[in-house]
């Protein structure tokens, strides 16, 4: 190789360095400065003064979150909500996508078509909710998880990684006795664990956000996910009369130190996840993406 190309290839590694730094710090810093208001003092943050580190610290926010029972409660709740909202998905998921990946499955193109369609047309929130009335799920558990278990552009991607799989060892696993079943579970699942993986996160972090569902399904205060609960405990101490008639300008920083703890307080959960996964994530996107 000549001194021109390497020097060439090591400019392009110092500017691709450089350049994914400055991502880095433009994605951080909002995340650090949330977390500063969060612990700053209500003079601090009404005047302006924090950045990206708390000024005069103060943790009243914090306490009101810790302290309040049925936020935990909240919590638990939306954590076991996500985990089996995630498994049922990839359960239906994997049921689709595995017949689906198969050339000689009859109808295949049929249903392919049906499925891509209502990718671009649905029915709307006002058919949904019908369905979900009908069904008499309003006010359960199940209004959470069935109406948006299934992802067709999930399912696609898991069909396509798949079809990737060499025929050839299914086939060896069908002369040892093998069912479709038994291929699935000991020579598919192992085989597609960078792609369930990858889904998978796709699938818990949909459930994780969405509030709304809840917002339309679900009355229960018991059955209120995370999300919502902290949307209405923020409205509530916004509309709070008692302390606004005592200080108007400590009300409006305090709802903004209180924003700030719950946005952290709902994204380190989902944040977590992120670390068990990583090494799984870009490969399985990236060949249920480009084959097929």
């Amino acid at each position: 190789m000549s001194k021109s190309i390497k020097k060439s290839n090591k400019l392009n590694h110092v500017l691709s360095v450089l350049l994914l730094l400055v991502c880095i710090v433009l994605f951080i810093f909002p995340f650090l400065n949330i977390v500063a208001v969060s612990l700053s003092s209500a003079r601090a943050v009404y005047s302006g003064e924090v950045y990206l580190w708390p000024i005069e610290l103060d943790t009243q926010a914090w306490q009101l979150i810790f302290q309040n029972a049925s936020l935990i409660r909240s919590l638990v709740f939306t954590i076991f909500m996500t985990f089996i909202f995630t498994v049922l998905a990839m359960i239906l998921t994997i049921c689709a996508a595995y017949p689906l990946s198969k050339k000689n499955f009859k109808g295949r193109n049929v249903i392919l078509l049906v499925f891509v369609f209502t990718m671009y047309f649905s029915g709307g929130l006002i058919p949904k909710y019908l369905v979900v009335s009908s069904l008499n799920l309003l006010d359960t558990f199940w209004a959470l998880i069935l109406p948006g278990m299934f992802s067709v552009y999930n399912m696609l991607i898991l069909k396509t990684f798949f079809a990737s799989i060499p025929q050839s060892l299914e086939e060896s696993a069908r002369i040892d006795g093998c069912s479709d079943i038994g291929i699935v579970i000991k020579i598919i699942f192992p085989l597609s664990l960078p792609a369930i993986a990858t889904l998978s996160l796709f699938y818990a972090v949909s459930r994780w956000n969405s509030f709304s569902d809840a917002l339309f399904y679900v009355s229960k205060g018991e059955l209120q996910p995370l999300q919502l609960y902290l949307q209405r405990l923020l409205a509530t101490f916004a509309n709070s009369e008692e302390v606004k008639d005592a200080n108007q300008n400590v009300t409006v920083v305090l709802q903004e130190s209180l924003t700030a703890a719950s946005i952290i307080f709902v994204s380190v959960p989902i944040i977590m996840v992120y670390p068990f996964l990583q090494k799984y994530f870009v490969k399985g996107v990236m060949i249920g993406s480009v084959k097929g």
